[in-house]
């Protein structure tokens, strides 16, 4: 079980990253707190390099180098939209029902596999992906009336985050040959303070001591939960963890109780079943067919691994850090 501990820890730790981000969302910039973030991550992930080198394991991480830098930025691009999409979008819903729309992220990256990477895709599994968006549809549809442009531009803001998530899926099949942490905290740290290091010039606003400590905590959270996934899909493959993804609904759930008093409506809890149920569906629809083309003596290419992609919010993920 320690696959699925680890996994349930990274899972708690981007769950209070985002409600910490929800939070300080109402009074302070995006490019203040997202700078922070990464003012903290990036050396934290040095001096940990520094720390294991000087102990006999050198290159934390993964190596420096990389064979496609284009595609390293094309990368760490797709997590800044990721990241800016999600704490805009928190602004004006529940950290429930940004993870619902999140949950879409897996039935997107099975759309690009197919556009981008010409993967076979199963009837079936296109068949699952209209009932996850339908789903969502039927979550959100109640509230895009009531709350006026705020609640359209807090979706819209989830889904392109979602977007970019999925794009940063398709790049890491791209990328699969270089594995390791480099590509996903220095090489986004470094883009994330060079692109929102002016926006947070542009905005800042004087916080007292506590808000920029848990400025800062942002990065400890989001680097500590990218290496606890990241330890878990060593420790057992993507199709055991997979299921174990979901847990980020209830953990949403409770935080929304817990600090702003949101109690999930019907529409919500519907909705996010039937787009569960359509991941693990569509999911089952990929390894059958991949099953019958292994007996069949094809070469049919799954579109990623095992499981339901919400799992691989990981070193490999594009949402966090």
């Amino acid at each position: 079980m320690k696959g699925p501990a680890l996994l349930l820890a990274g899972i708690v730790l981007f769950c209070i990253n985002d409600a910490n981000s929800k939070l300080l969302a109402g009074q302070y910039g995006i490019g203040q707190v997202v700078f922070l973030r990464y003012a903290m991550l990036l050396p934290a992930f040095l001096l940990a390099r520094a720390i294991l080198a000087g102990f006999g394991r050198p290159g934390f991480g993964g190596p420096l180098a990389t064979r496609h830098p284009r595609l390293q930025a094309l990368r760490a691009c797709s997590m800044m939209v990721s990241a800016a999409g999600f704490f805009l979008g928190f602004r004006h819903m529940p950290l429930a029902e940004g993870y619902l729309v999140f949950f879409t992220g897996p039935l997107m990256t099975l759309i690009l596999a197919a556009l981008v990477l010409r993967e076979a895709v199963p009837r079936a599994a296109w068949v699952w992906c209209l009932v996850g968006f339908a789903g969502v549809l039927l979550a959100v549809a109640p509230k895009l009336g009531g709350d006026g442009q705020g609640a359209w531009l807090g979706y819209l803001a989830v889904l392109a985050g979602t977007t970019a998530f999925a794009l940063n899926q398709t790049l890491n099949r791209r990328l699969r040959a270089e594995p390791g942490l480099v590509g996903v905290i220095l090489w986004p740290s470094l883009v994330g303070l060079a692109l929102f290091g002016p926006l947070a010039a542009a905005d800042w606003v004087p916080a007292p001591p506590l808000d920029i400590l848990r400025m800062l905590a942002n990065g400890i959270l989001a680097g500590g939960a990218v290496i606890c996934t990241a330890a878990a899909f060593r420790m057992a493959d993507a199709a055991r963890l997979g299921p174990w993804g979901f847990a980020a609904l209830p953990v949403s759930v409770a935080l929304d109780l817990g600090i702003w008093a949101v109690r999930p409506d019907a529409a919500t809890l519907l909705g996010g079943a039937v787009v569960v149920g359509a991941c693990l569906m569509s999911e089952r629809a990929r390894r059958r067919a991949l099953g019958q083309g292994i007996s069949a003596g094809k070469a049919w290419v799954p579109s990623g691994p095992s499981g339901n992609g919400v799992a691989a919010r990981t070193a490999e993920s594009g949402k966090a850090p």
